[in-house]
C-alpha cells in the first residue's frame, strides 16, 4: 500500500511523501520550555493547543502514522526585481488552498484503504517540522528550518494523521556542518543559536503575525521587505541544488515586478483585496501591509514618496498613520544628512 500511495502523492504534485509514527514529537518538552520562556510573541494559539500539538493521539485518538509531504516552491528571481521584497511563498497563490485541493484528494485514498484521518496544511495542532525530520523528509537546520539535500530549504510541508498501519521511513543525518550562515544573516539576531530562535525578534513574525505596531528597535533591519523574510534561506548552501516548481499555481503574480512601494499606499480595503485575492498576503489585511510598506518607505524611499506617505499620515487606520509619519521622519534624517 505505501508504494501506492506515494506515486498517488507524486501524480498530485508532491515532490516528499514519507511516513513517521504518531508518537510523541522528539523536542515536545523544548517546545514547551519555548512558549514559557515567551519567545511565541503573540502567537497565544501555540500555547491553547500545546497539549494536542505534542500529542498526535489527542488529534486522531489510534493514528497510528504522520504522512508528511513536501512540496517545493522556489522561484528564481524576475529579471527585473522589484524595488522590495516579499518571501518567495507568497509570490503566487496561497498555498494553504492549493495543497488543501491535493490533500482531500490523497485523504479520500486513504479513507478508501480503510483509514481515518486528518490533514493539515501548516496551520494544525502538529510539530510538522520534528515529524518531518523524523521521517527522513530533511533534517532541522539550524535556523530551526528543514532542509533537503535536493530541495534546499524553500518547500511547504504538510501532514496527514491516518489511523493506518504505515511502515515508518528513516530519520535523514544532519548535514549542516560546521556552517553557521543562516545564523550570521538574520537581519534581527533572531536566530540566537543553533536550532533556537526568538520568534519576537523574527522579520516573518513582525510583518505577518504581529498585529500591532512593529517595534522600532526593528524597523531600520526589516529593510525594504514588505511581507516575510527569506534571509535565513536564501543564505543556505543546499539551495545550489533547488530548482523551479512544477506547481504553475506558485509562479510570481505581476505585482512582485510590476509595483513600487508608494503604489501600494493608495489602496483601498476594496482595492486591496482584489489585488491580493487567492494571495497569503491577504491575511495581514489592508493595515498590516500598509504598515510593512511604510516601514520599507522609511528604509529606502526617497523625496520622490512624500506625497503618497503625507496622504498615509492622515489614513483613518492609526497603525498605518503611525508608520507612514515614521517612514516621513527617516527620509527627512536622510535628507538633512546629506
Amino acid at each position: 500500500m505505501k508504494p501506492e500511495l506515494i506515486t498517488f502523492a507524486h501524480r498530485l504534485g508532491f515532490d516528499l511523501c514519507r511516513v513517521s509514527r504518531a508518537g510523541a514529537p522528539p523536542h515536545a518538552a523544548e517546545f514547551r520550555q519555548w512558549l514559557a520562556d515567551g519567545r511565541a510573541g503573540e502567537m497565544t494559539w501555540l500555547e491553547r493547543n500545546a497539549d494536542r500539538r505534542t500529542d498526535p493521539q489527542a488529534v486522531v485518538p489510534g493514528a497510528q502514522s504522520i504522512i508528511v509531504l513536501g512540496l517545493n516552491y522556489w522561484q528564481p528571481e524576475a529579471a527585473e526585481p522589484p524595488p522590495y521584497r516579499i518571501a518567495r511563498y507568497a509570490w503566487g497563490d496561497d498555498y494553504h488552498e492549493v495543497i488543501e485541493r491535493k490533500l482531500e484528494q490523497l485523504d479520500a485514498w486513504l479513507t478508501a484503504h480503510g483509514g481515518r484521518q486528518r490533514h493539515y496544511v501548516d496551520t494544525g495542532p502538529v510539530l510538522e517540522r520534528d515529524f518531518a525530520a523524523q521521517s527522513g523528509a530533511g533534517w532541522q537546520g539550524k535556523s530551526t528550518m528543514l532542509v533537503h539535500p535536493k530541495l534546499g530549504t524553500f518547500f511547504f510541508l504538510a501532514e496527514i494523521l491516518t489511523t493506518l498501519p504505515l511502515e515508518p521511513d528513516a530519520a535523514m543525518p544532519d548535514h549542516c556542518g560546521k556552517c553557521t550562515r543562516c545564523i550570521t544573516a538574520c537581519p534581527t539576531g533572531a536566530i540566537t543559536g543553533p536550532q533556537q530562535l526568538d520568534a519576537r525578534r523574527c522579520i516573518s513574525y513582525l510583518t505577518i503575525e504581529l498585529k500591532g505596531a512593529i517595534p522600532e528597535e526593528f524597523r531600520t533591519a526589516i529593510g525594504d521587505r514588505i511581507y516575510g523574510c527569506d534571509a535565513c534561506l536564501d543564505a543556505c548552501p543546499w539551495n545550489r541544488f533547488a530548482r523551479a516548481s512544477s506547481e504553475s499555481a506558485l509562479a510570481a503574480r505581476d505585482f512582485v515586478a510590476g509595483w513600487k512601494l508608494r503604489d501600494f499606499l493608495g489602496l483601498d480595503d476594496d482595492k486591496f483585496r482584489a489585488l491580493f485575492r487567492k494571495s497569503p498576503i491577504k491575511r495581514i489585511k489592508r493595515r498590516g501591509f500598509l504598515r510593512n510598506v511604510c516601514v520599507a518607505l522609511g528604509n529606502v524611499g526617497t523625496d520622490a514618496d512624500l506625497p503618497a506617505l503625507a496622504l498615509a499620515a492622515q489614513d483613518p487606520e492609526p497603525l498605518i498613520a503611525e508608520h507612514a509619519q515614521w517612514a516621513i521622519a527617516q527620509i527627512a534624517a536622510r535628507q538633512s544628512a546629506r
